[in-house]
């Protein structure tokens, strides 16, 4: 059974930097300064999924304007993917958004993930490639509110 936080008090965010350390870091050797940036930091919220006691999924929620929220920083742990847990991130943090007051979600996809997020209702807005220091992205949108 898994449990959902909105991590917005340190202790819950520490849930979310494991999670990313551990997926991304080693998994792709992504630096602690690559992978931290101004976007983390007290305000950031993140959704946090927890197995037990044991951080597995996060996802990174912050204001990009008004009335529009940037979702990244999706990470699921290897061991536990396939198991429909970045969609509930995806959707947990959705719906927090939208409870904070957000109409609309953007994202930078990675080129070779823009179907999962397409399935989940998102649309690329420009197909200008992204070039990042470790992967290429798409930037996406949706509508959270109509």
């Amino acid at each position: 059974m898994y449990e959902v936080l909105r991590a917005d008090k340190l202790w819950q965010q520490a849930g979310a930097y494991y999670v990313r350390i551990q997926g991304m870091g080693k998994a792709h050797q992504i630096s602690l300064r690559e992978e931290f940036d101004e976007h983390d930091g007290p305000e950031t919220k993140y959704i946090v999924i927890l197995d037990g006691v044991t951080p597995v999924a996060t996802c990174r929620i912050y204001e990009l304007s008004s009335g529009v929220v940037m979702l990244g920083r999706l990470v699921v742990l290897p061991e536990y993917r396939g198991q429909g847990l970045g969609r509930r991130t995806i959707t947990e943090a959705e719906q927090w958004a939208v409870e904070l007051g957000y109409q609309k979600a953007c994202l930078e996809s990675r080129v070779e993930k823009v179907s999962f997020y397409e399935k989940l209702g998102y649309t690329v807005m420009d197909e200008t490639v992204i070039h990042g220091g470790t992967f290429d992205c798409i930037a996406m949108s949706k509508m959270l509110v109509e």
